[in-house]
């Protein structure tokens, strides 16, 4: 079931700081195709949020002002 919302954020960042953790943690020795794939689609989409970095900081800044 995909995350509701209004904690979209909040949940996702949870669970990939979890991914950093087990990525750092060595934990990708014994990974199944389903697993792979997600890691292949985690790389990219990590990616996709960097590319994203000027809108979000645009965005966080608008939030501190009001």
């Amino acid at each position: 079931m995909g995350n509701m919302s209004y904690c979209r954020f909040e949940n996702t960042a949870r669970d990939l700081a979890d991914c950093v953790r087990a990525i750092q943690g060595g934990e990708m020795d014994d990974l199944s195709t389903y697993e792979r794939t997600g890691l292949n689609e985690l790389l990219y989409w990590a990616g996709q949020v960097v590319d994203c970095a000027d809108d979000i900081m645009e965005a966080l800044e608008e939030y501190e002002e009001n």
